[in-house]
C-alpha cells in the first residue's frame, strides 16, 4: 500500500498541484506518523532540481504543513491533559514522569522540538506532550515554526541536491537527516551547558 502510494506521489511530482499534497502530507506526518512527511519534501526537492516546481515553494509547503500539523497535534494533547491527568497520568509514579516531561520540555523545549522533528513518530510524541504538559503556545509556535522550516529546507534541498541518489532510497535520507539533527541539538546543548556554566561562575565570584 505504501509503495503504491510512493509510486502515485512520484508520478504527481512533477504537477504544479503537488505542493498541496506536499503540505498535506506533512501536516498528516505530524499527527498520524504513517508514512513520513519527508518523502514528498524529497520528491519535490527532486521535481524542483528537474525544472518542474520551484524549491522555494517545495521547502515553504513543507513547513507551512508541518507547523500546522504539529499545532494540531499540541492542541489534542492540550484538550486532552484534564482527561489524561485524572485516568492514565493519576498515579504518583506518573505525575513524577509528567513532573520530569515539563521540566525538560521548560529547559529544553527548542532542542527537543528541533530533534524530534527529524525523527518520525518522535515529532508527534514531543508535540503532543508539549501540550500535554502546557508549555506556552507562543513559545512552542516560535520553536516548532523554527524547526519546521529547518526540516522542510533539509529535506528540500536534499532532493534538489542529490535528486536519483536518494529517490529510491530515502531510508539513507532519514538517516542523514537525524544525524543532522543529532549534531545541531549537540552544539546548541553544548552552547547552553557554557552558558550555564558561565552564569554559574560569575555567581561564586
Amino acid at each position: 500500500m505504501l509503495t503504491d502510494l510512493l509510486a502515485s506521489l512520484e508520478t504527481l511530482s512533477t504537477n504544479p498541484w503537488f505542493y498541496l499534497a506536499i503540505a498535506a502530507m506533512a501536516a498528516f506526518d505530524s499527527v498520524v506518523p504513517v508514512l513520513p512527511g519527508e518523502t514528498t519534501v524529497i520528491l519535490g526537492g527532486i521535481a524542483a532540481g528537474q525544472g518542474h516546481l520551484s524549491l522555494t515553494l517545495v521547502v515553504l509547503a513543507g513547513a507551512l504543513g508541518a507547523a500546522m500539523g504539529d499545532n494540531l497535534a499540541f492542541t489534542l494533547g492540550q484538550q486532552s491533559s484534564g482527561w489524561l491527568n485524572r485516568t492514565l497520568l493519576k498515579s504518583d509514579k506518573n505525575q513524577q514522569r509528567l513532573t520530569w516531561a515539563t521540566d525538560q520540555l521548560r529547559t529544553r523545549g527548542a532542542t527537543l522540538l528541533l530533534t524530534a522533528r527529524f525523527v518520525p513518530g518522535g515529532r508527534t510524541a514531543v508535540t503532543v506532550s508539549a501540550g500535554i504538559t502546557e508549555q506556552p503556545r507562543a513559545r512552542f509556535v516560535l520553536f516548532d515554526g523554527l524547526a519546521c522550516l529547518l526540516w522542510a529546507l533539509y529535506a528540500g534541498v536534499l532532493g534538489y541536491v542529490f535528486g536519483e541518489r536518494f529517490k529510491d532510497n530515502h531510508s539513507k535520507a532519514f538517516l542523514l537527516a537525524f544525524v543532522a539533527a543529532l549534531s545541531v541539538t549537540a552544539v546548541i546543548e553544548a552552547g547552553r551547558w557554557m552558558r550555564h556554566r558561565g552564569q554559574h561562575e560569575e555567581q561564586i565570584l
